[in-house]
């Protein structure tokens, strides 16, 4: 056992057999693209695939819906061993399955997660989470993205900003406000598919670090989705966003630790 390996907590094997798998896996396919998905602001597409037959892609999701079916922890040891090879990676991995997966598996209905769980475990589509704003991020009541109803269905106008995996995501999680006059409360959620009417992406935007994952932003210009792209309840998107953004700080904290355990290392050989 190496530093690396921390504290001797007994995780059980098949925790640790994940967490070998995903070292491997870094070391040999992620860590030789890194300096190139650094400095190149490259995608690395290659590797969605292969981490989708690991399992990375769709790491909690249950067997039924095609995922992997592994624990929260052994979930975080996944994010952390691709992290210490490149932080732009892991964050594709995190926010694919805290931000867009979670939600969905937690709220959605039988037949979203039959629709969509399946092709994001395995990496066939990627995910992304439209909650922030130019003036609203977990603030949830200040969003200016407004949906408005037309007998059954929901119209969307309005924009989102800095969306982890937006210009190359098959599938949103997204927020808008119903009725502000109810702050929080008027907040709904929905999941649909990116390739639809009305939905505009940004160009990617030219971010100091983390250069491989893609950010932009969304505009809705009159998206109209239906009763099957409301995640849970009506006007109950407030409780699906904060749920959600608790979980992804786990995905937030193992990249932490992964960046600084690589920052130790490569010190130490210095």
């Amino acid at each position: 056992m190496s530093w690396e390996d921390g504290f001797a907590f007994d995780l059980g094997e098949e925790v640790h057999m994940v967490q070998e798998t995903a070292r491997n896996f870094a070391v040999n396919e992620v860590l030789p693209l890194a300096e190139k998905i650094d400095h190149e602001h490259y995608y690395p597409e290659e590797l969605i695939p292969k981490m989708g037959q690991l399992g990375f892609m769709g790491a909690c999701v249950p067997g039924e819906y095609d995922g992997a079916e592994l624990s929260h922890v052994a979930y975080c040891l996944i994010v952390e061993e691709l992290a210490a090879a490149c932080a732009s990676t892991s964050i594709i991995v995190s926010a694919h399955n805290s931000l867009c997966i979670s939600p969905i598996l937690y709220f959605g209905s039988e037949e979203q997660k039959k629709t969509y769980l399946p092709k994001l475990a395995t990496g066939e589509h990627l995910g992304c989470f439209g909650l922030s704003e130019p003036g609203s991020g977990s603030d949830a009541a200040d969003m200016t993205c407004t949906v408005s109803k037309d007998g059954d269905d929901y119209i969307i106008r309005g924009a989102k900003n800095w969306i982890t995996n937006g210009p190359k995501a098959d599938t949103c999680v997204l927020f808008a406000m119903l009725d502000r006059s109810k702050g929080h409360n008027g907040i709904c959620a929905f999941v649909h598919p990116l390739d639809i009417e009305g939905l505009t992406r940004g160009k990617p935007e030219d971010k100091l670090g983390i250069c491989g994952s893609p950010t932009c932003s969304l505009t809705y210009d009159g998206v109209r989705l239906t009763k099957a792209h409301l995640l849970g309840e009506e006007s109950k998107g407030f409780k699906v966003a904060m749920t959600t953004l608790n979980g992804g700080r786990l995905g937030v904290a193992a990249q932490a630790i992964g960046i600084a355990r690589a920052a130790l290392r490569d010190a130490l050989v210095y």
